[in-house]
């Protein structure tokens, strides 16, 4: 297996997701730019904004040249030649109740042979349903579960830790697994990888595509709508301050349209909200902690 190989499938995962993506949306389509990096590699960025997705983004991207020293640094990698591809993915929906979903499966590696996979699927709802919770958390569990007993319980606290607002001492949703740096430590081929992110992949359609059928027709009230707009404020200050996707594409000279596509059309960031005790919106808030046993 080849780099070219992983990356033409991560295409044609893009291809799938934009497909059902459309199919559940029920009106809107994708627009894609393809774009190139001057360094090396390029990309397709795919902008849905439809009836009840009102932004969503679906990028595939493969990109190689000089290690910035940054990222050198930051990663602890000697200068060399670097590849990366993935697909990046970030829906907003429009009703409150159909939550935000975020999804990342990538590839990377090094001339002098080092290689990993890294990625991630997280779950942020505006209001906190347990019973779709749970769901979310045992496919992932069941998805971790067919590639190793132990990638569960560890790529959800690496979740928990990782998707942490930590200047509002909140998680970003209900978490989900990350990981990174998935190379052949413990006897894992890279066959073995790649099959547990192809796994990942696979499963974000069906995933979302309950949530946005069974809450895109639900009615709602301004204020829950108004909610809606601060939590995707909390979303946007995460991506800004604390992503590290983010902060890679910047400092790889990343193009800037698609590194952003994650952040929301319209968002609000009202002064010191409180919010009534007994409230949904205070229900939500007691969860987005870490450590919460989903399953």
């Amino acid at each position: 297996m080849n780099r070219e190989e992983i990356a033409d499938w991560f295409q044609g995962l893009q291809d799938d997701i934009c497909h059902h993506l459309e199919v559940g949306d029920g009106t809107g389509k994708f627009h894609e730019d393809l774009w190139k990096r001057p360094e090396g590699g390029g990309g397709r960025t795919r902008i849905i904004q439809g009836t009840h997705i009102e932004k969503g983004g679906v990028n595939f991207s493969a990109v190689h040249g000089p290690l910035p020293e940054k990222i050198g640094n930051a990663l602890r990698l000697d200068a060399g030649e670097f590849f990366a591809t993935g697909v990046s993915i970030v829906l907003h929906p429009k009703n409150p109740w159909v939550p935000i979903i975020h999804m990342n499966v990538r590839y990377f590696e090094m001339s002098d042979g080092k290689w990993w996979f890294g990625g991630g699927i997280d779950l942020t709802p505006h209001y906190v349903n347990e019973v779709e919770a749970k769901h979310f958390h045992q496919t992932l569990k069941t998805v971790c579960d067919q590639h190793h007993e132990a990638y569960y319980p560890v790529f959800k606290k690496w979740a928990d830790d990782y998707f942490y607002v930590k200047h509002r001492k909140e998680t970003r949703g209900i978490g989900g697994i990350f990981f990174d740096r998935l190379s052949g430590q413990e006897g894992f081929t890279k066959e073995q990888r790649f099959a547990f992110v192809q796994s990942v992949g696979e499963a974000f359609a069906p995933l979302y595509l309950r949530f946005l059928a069974d809450n895109k027709e639900r009615s709602f009230e301004p204020e829950h709508k108004k909610w809606q707009l601060l939590r995707r404020g909390r979303y946007v200050e995460f991506n800004l301050v604390w992503d590290k996707g983010t902060k890679f594409g910047l400092d790889t000279d990343g193009r800037i349209e698609s590194i952003l596509m994650s952040l929301p059309p319209e968002v609000n960031w009202d002064y010191n909200v409180k919010v009534a005790d007994g409230s949904p919106e205070q229900y939500t808030l007691s969860l987005l902690r870490k450590g919460i046993d989903w399953i």
